[in-house]
């Protein structure tokens, strides 16, 4: 008796339609990331020290800038309250706070870390605002006004809680 045996034929793979998927994928995806752009900024938190380790010295400027609704108070750590500068209708006063920088920055030229310290309910492009005026600014050098960077290490944290009497 005779066997009989199906022949069975290899089946081919169809991709053709995943070849049209990622053809009009790759474009697309290419430019879409084209289009994206992070901008990183290197912040470190302020560190915890305990008082009474660091020593006090007259030109050790420990700068902080306090966020507040109603103005902007600048700081040093060790010699407190440096300026306070009220806030306008539009909110914080950042030329007068870029010219204070420019100002602290040519009475401590080797200083290049600062403070930022605000409220929990200050808005976002408030911070960034202050912290481009801290950075970077214009500075007088002779007669020419050139871009300088002021106070590029930036750490930032919670502002203090004003105690009641402090409020207005």
């Amino acid at each position: 008796m005779r066997i009989r045996r199906l022949r069975k034929e290899t089946a081919h793979l169809e991709i053709t339609a995943f070849i049209n998927l990622i053809v009009v994928l790759v474009p697309f995806l290419l430019s879409t990331a084209v289009f994206t752009r992070l901008a990183v900024l290197d912040l470190t938190l302020p560190a915890q020290n305990a008082p009474g380790l660091e020593q006090l010295k007259v030109d050790n400027l420990q700068l902080e800038i306090v966020v507040r609704p109603e103005a902007l108070e600048v700081g040093d750590r060790i010699g407190g309250l440096i300026a306070r500068i009220p806030s306008t209708d539009k909110g914080p006063d950042i030329k007068a706070l870029s010219e204070l920088m420019g100002q602290l920055k040519t009475r401590f030229p080797d200083k290049n870390d600062a403070t930022v310290l605000a409220e929990p309910d200050t808005a976002y492009d408030t911070i960034v605002q202050v912290m481009d005026a801290v950075r970077s600014g214009h500075m007088v050098q002779g007669n020419t006004l050139m871009h300088a960077e002021l106070f590029p290490n930036i750490s930032i944290g919670d502002a203090p809680i004003r105690t009641q009497a402090g409020k207005s």
